[in-house]
Order: C-alpha cells, then sequence, then structure tokens
C-alpha cells in the first residue's frame, strides 16, 4: 500500500488517504479481504494523527470500500458492481477534465479532441 501524503495540497490530509486508498482499491491494487494496516500503524507510517487516519477509515466504511472487525482489523470490502462502476467513471471524468483543459490550453477544438478520442478508443 503506497500513500503520498502532500502538506502543500488544499485537499486535507484525511482526504488524500481516503481518495488514494479508494483508487487502490478500485484499481485492484488492494483486493477484497485483503487487510489493511491498523490506524495506529498507518497514523505512524504517514506521520499524521491517529483522529485522521480514523477519519479516513470511517469515510471508507461509511463509503463501502472498507469493513472493521472489532479485535479484528480493517479490511478491503466487496465491491458492489455498481459503486465499482461509479468509482471507475468518475475517475475517467476527472482524467478527461485534465486532459480537456490541457487540450484547452494548447488551442486543441473540440473536433480535433473528440478526433482524437474515437482514434485512441479504437484503437484499444
Amino acid at each position: 500500500m503506497n500513500i503520498i501524503i502532500s502538506n502543500s495540497s488544499d485537499e486535507p490530509i484525511y482526504l488524500q488517504i481516503v481518495n488514494q486508498l479508494k483508487e487502490q482499491i478500485v484499481k485492484g491494487e488492494l483486493e477484497e479481504s485483503q487487510p489493511l494496516p491498523s490506524i495506529r500503524n498507518l497514523s505512524k507510517e504517514l506521520k499524521v494523527s491517529v483522529i485522521t487516519t480514523k477519519r479516513a477509515y470511517d469515510e471508507l466504511e461509511n463509503e463501502g470500500f472498507i469493513v472493521t472487525v472489532a479485535g479484528k482489523g480493517s479490511y478491503v470490502a466487496a465491491i458492489n458492481k455498481n459503486m465499482f462502476r461509479e468509482a471507475k467513471v468518475k475517475m475517467i471524468e476527472e482524467k478527461m477534465t485534465e486532459a480537456i483543459d490541457t487540450a484547452k490550453m494548447v488551442g486543441l477544438t473540440l473536433e480535433e479532441l473528440q478526433d482524437m478520442v474515437k482514434i485512441i478508443y479504437k484503437g484499444w
């Protein structure tokens, strides 16, 4: 598990943890039933407060990405197919937004961008 905390980010630290863990779960880098580090161990590893890590785990649990078993720890939850698809679609939207912003910056037209997407999509 690889989490990188940026102190210069506008995003709160707990959200950085949440988003990076979600991404790793959705990508399959963290598999169903895989144990996660304890809140205390993760906070020590990331050099953040236990409260921050607890908030991140609580958020992930509320959203159905992890489950916590009292006395045993937290584990990657079985992902609901609809939730999995929605998370993937959100990831695509974020990357497309970044690509569109870059395209606008260099002066690509919508038509040029659409042609590019079609070529890339058909190439797969």
